[in-house]
């Protein structure tokens, strides 16, 4: 092989690699990379009281769930498959952290939300807003819709809610836009390229 023709080959199997590593990760989610409408970050105080902002978390995978504690169906089920995924990615599971944000802070006390996080996985996080418009601005942000309807009684009512999870990288950036209740195996798929190392972000 002449000199000519073997640069000629160098050169095509860069350009091959480039457009490989050009190419946006294989999301079963909705990849939301880059979409600059919903929010960046977030400033919510935990169950022990204790600011937390994106920033706490650097270098983990963070998923952000929107939720409470007295719902029915949707939340503990993705919850639950959530704390599946967490086993099911054995020891890459420490490179991802659960937040649950209360869109119910008028029930969900700091004891009660802690509790009920920790009791699907010890390493999970919950978020409680400290008002009414700390909650409304968090939703606001995260384009997240709730709305209270009414029960039998005062205390007896159901928070209607977006049923979605926004997914941040290990370097706190916006990547995902994942939907409650769509079971295991997405959630094991996705998590397992962001936090790989190895990953070329788009």
């Amino acid at each position: 092989m002449t000199t000519v023709l073997r640069r000629a080959f160098a050169l095509f199997a860069c350009a091959l690699l480039l457009t490989e590593c050009e190419k946006a990760p294989d999301f079963k989610n909705l990849d939301i990379t880059g979409n600059k409408q919903f929010g960046s970050d977030f400033s919510l105080p935990d169950t022990n009281g204790k600011t937390r902002t994106l920033a706490d978390f650097k270098g983990k995978a963070v998923v952000l769930f929107f939720g409470y504690t007295h719902c029915p169906d949707v939340c503990p089920t993705t919850l639950a498959e959530l704390s599946q995924a967490m086993q099911q990615l054995g020891g890459k599971a420490k490179d991802v952290q659960v937040l649950i944000v209360t869109v119910d802070p008028a029930r969900d006390t700091a004891p009660l939300l802690g509790q009920y996080v920790q009791a699907f996985d010890p390493s999970y996080i919950g978020l409680r807003p400290a008002s009414d418009a700390q909650l409304a601005q968090v939703a606001k942000d995260f384009r997240i819709y709730y709305t209270k309807s009414a029960g039998k009684s005062a205390d007896d009512y159901t928070m209607e809610h977006t049923a979605a999870s926004y997914v941040f990288d290990k370097d706190g950036k916006l990547r995902l836009f994942t939907r409650d209740g769509q079971g295991v195996e997405p959630w094991v798929h996705d998590l397992k390229i962001l936090i790989d190392d190895r990953m070329i972000e788009s």
